[in-house]
């Protein structure tokens, strides 16, 4: 257990270090071209296309399929090299492929998300497309090369590479604001070179993180070549896994594609495709640092269990794994909440667009335990080789999603469109996350639920006086009208006073909360501590 809490530990400190440089990224951006804005949604639009490409690679092929499956082949005598050859030539053809096809079809991508953009504002995010889509081709390396470390146990530069491509971005973007200005959002200023430096800032990042994970390959014990020979070694078994986990992620995108065709109605004035993308960024600092950090390293160990038909041991790994995010993800929820304003004034101009801001933050907190916990729990069915019943669960919420989506097009004002299409997807990923536990507690013949169950009543006691003493915080700060919401005129300082004060108001929140769980003397903080434990220089 000692190293899955060192793994977690390396994949925690890179994972906070890549969050924090990406937060310092979207400041900058939002000081080159704001965050309510045409320019802004643009180019957030654009920049998402390969993102979304890299989501169905990554979810829907790789971690879904292609670790289990590299666990598997380290029994090849081997060691599994042929097998792995045979994936990567396979992958660079397709990532290879996949690119070429999305330059082709750009002006077509950008409508299909971003109908209702203006006619300038479609041209603008069609030139942005342009120089962003060849990400998709770096972006699938990246997590072809990763996800392979991964299941060969070498998990910090997956996760440490990221940093090199916030910090490119960073420079990139301060050359643009050193070029031409800060807060370019009149469309009317722009011009095809300020186009190229935004656009392709955002591409050189993605190549770099990507080249970088190549220095770590020598640390898998794997050599590669190049191999065209797809036939023999079970890449038809990969074939019929993937198809599952390619529909269901097809299915997710759909529904990401209505909600930003939803969401563009309000781009402009009120928050929108870029302000939610900002928000998600924020919501995915606890998930990412503790969701995903410490439930990769189990996820190979799951796998590993799993292949050896030692299902008790499985169920007491997805068990440990709930209760121990859980712990961190509810804590770091509520401080976020209760810091909603100053945390989105830290990508907005004012403290007018926080207060309209928050909001959506809140709504996607409202999410965050069930998308922890679903992450666990999904990719313990992907270890057993089913990718079918989460496909069948995904359907339920993708249902929701556009339903909850259109209703919030029909009902909610232009101002609160953004925070009705983020409640929505939050509430739907919860029924979710019950349906996928229930499935998979019947499928391992129990799952720890009565203990688990009463480990969140822990920790949603020790949530409540923690919310009510961070929202103290800030009202004794002044509110939205005090420092913590930066009013000082200067970017950088109102941006900083944003940035400290959500860490004092979540500070609080995290150390009543940690100190009514020591009270009531929960069990659980004594993993959570040795976890604590693995981030200190001592160790």
């Amino acid at each position: 257990m000692s190293s899955l809490g060192r793994a977690s530990a390396i994949l925690g400190a890179g994972t906070l270090v890549s969050r924090i440089t990406g937060l310092v990224r979207t400041i900058v951006l939002v000081a080159a071209i704001g965050s309510f804005g045409r320019p802004a949604d643009a180019f957030a639009v654009a920049n998402q296309l390969p993102n979304n490409v890299f989501t169905i690679i990554q979810t829907g092929i790789l971690t879904a399929v292609i670790i289990p499956q590299i666990v598997k082949s380290a029994v090849h005598s081997d060691g599994g090299r042929a097998y792995i050859s045979k994936l990567f030539t396979l992958g660079t053809v397709v990532f290879l492929g996949a690119t070429v096809l999305a330059m082709l079809f750009a002006p077509q991508l950008v409508v299909l998300y971003a109908e209702k953009f203006t006619p300038d504002q479609l041209a603008m995010g069609t030139a942005f497309a342009y120089w962003c889509l060849p990400q998709i081709f770096f972006y699938g390396l990246y997590a072809l090369i990763g996800e392979t470390l991964n299941a060969k146990r070498v998990f910090g530069p997956y996760t440490w590479t990221p940093v090199a491509n916030n910090v490119i971005s960073i420079i990139g973007f301060l050359v643009f604001i050193a070029l031409f200005g800060g807060n370019r959002s009149d469309m009317l200023t722009w011009d095809p070179s300020m186009i190229a430096v935004i656009g392709g800032t955002a591409t050189l990042g993605i190549a770099v993180q990507a080249a970088l994970l190549l220095f770590a390959w020598r640390a898998t014990g794997l050599r590669l070549r190049p191999d065209f020979r797809w036939r023999g070694v079970g890449l038809g078994q990969v074939g019929t896994l993937a198809g599952w986990t390619f529909l269901m992620v097809i299915a997710g995108q759909i529904a990401g594609l209505i909600q930003t065709r939803v969401v563009t109605a309000a781009s402009g004035e009120h928050p929108s495709t870029a302000l939610m993308m900002a928000a998600w960024l924020v919501f995915m600092l606890p998930y990412s640092i503790f969701a995903i950090s410490i439930g990769t390293p189990y996820f190979t160990q799951i796998a590993e269990h799993a292949a050896a038909d030692r299902h008790e041991e499985v169920r007491g790994d997805v068990a440990r794994c709930m209760r121990v995010v859980a712990l961190f993800v509810l804590g770091s929820g509520v401080a976020l909440a209760v810091a909603s304003v100053p945390a989105t004034r830290i990508f907005t101009d004012n403290p007018a667009q926080a207060i309209q801001a928050a909001p959506v933050l809140i709504c996607y907190l409202v999410g965050l335990v069930p998308l922890s916990l679903l992450f666990i729990v999904q990719r313990t069915f992907y270890a057993y080789g089913d990718t079918r019943t989460p496909f069948l669960f995904t359907l339920v919420q993708v249902a929701l999603i556009i339903g909850f989506s259109l209703l919030a097009a029909a009902v909610a004002p232009l101002d609160q469109l953004a925070a009705a299409v983020a409640l929505g997807q939050s509430v739907a990923g919860l029924v979710q996350t019950v349906i996928a536990i229930w499935i998979l507690r019947n499928r391992l013949g129990g799952l720890e639920l009565p203990r688990t169950l009463l480990s969140l009543l822990r920790f949603a006691i020790a949530a409540v006086p923690a919310g009510f003493a961070g929202w103290g915080t800030f009202l004794l700060l002044g509110a939205g009208a005090g420092w913590t919401a930066g009013q000082t005129g200067s970017t950088f300082v109102d941006k900083l006073l944003g940035a400290v004060g959500t860490g004092v108001i979540g500070l609080v929140a995290v150390v009543v909360y940690a100190v009514v769980l020591i009270v009531i003397r929960a069990p659980e903080l004594s993993a959570a501590t040795g976890l604590v434990k693995r981030f200190l220089p001592s160790r």
